[in-house]
């Protein structure tokens, strides 16, 4: 909640050699952290640099806790692949939407930024995700995303993943104009979603 990365760490460091479970760790203490993190910026409390340093001391502890995980103890949510679309480098609010969906237990695969359509159309027809989310941030590049919707359609992978888009200029009208399932307005709205798309 403070941002405090070194805290987060030696904590959780503590709290491990006092035998607490790793799953448990991120579901009763990193977890609702981070919520209440989102619950502050959603009530105007707390600002995007107060949730970034909220999100970097979560990155922080999970990173000290994904080695005592055993294998099955993340990632059954569902399975996610994002990317920010081509021409677009902006990657912080996606780092953000994919350690929320982490927290969320969904198995995440990052695809990068400046993604060509191509790309995620074939990552798509490879691993078979339950979610593609496409990120953009620049309103010169949100035509990427209706481009990558047609093609999913065209090539018959249209029925088989669902489309969450986000982004600093994307609205509930574009997503519904191009046909994408859901519309993420931040990454907390973004887990709601993709919870919703996956149940």
């Amino acid at each position: 909640m403070e941002g405090n990365d070194n805290l987060a760490v030696a904590l959780t460091q503590k709290a491990l050699a006092a035998g607490a479970r790793p799953a448990s760790l991120i579901s009763d203490a990193l977890v609702p952290g981070i919520q209440e993190a989102g619950e502050l910026w959603n009530k105007n409390v707390y600002f995007w640099p107060d949730v970034v340093m909220s999100t970097e001391a979560f990155r922080a502890a999970m990173a000290v806790i994904e080695p005592h995980l055993a294998s099955g103890q993340i990632g059954t949510a569902g399975k996610v692949l994002i990317g920010t679309v081509a021409g677009d480098m902006h990657n912080l609010g996606k780092k953000l939407v994919i350690d929320m969906l982490r927290c969320a237990n969904f198995n995440v695969t990052d695809l990068g930024e400046d993604v060509p359509a191509t790309t995620f159309i074939d990552k798509v027809k490879e691993s078979q995700p339950d979610i593609l989310g496409l990120g953009c941030y620049m309103t010169t590049t949100m035509p990427e995303m209706r481009n990558i919707i047609a093609e999913l359609k065209h090539s018959g992978l249209g029925s088989n993943v669902k489309v969450i888009i986000g982004g600093v200029p994307i609205s509930q009208e574009f997503a519904d104009e191009i046909g994408a399932d859901a519309w993420g307005k931040d990454a907390f709205d973004a887990v709601e979603k993709a919870r919703r798309l996956v149940t």
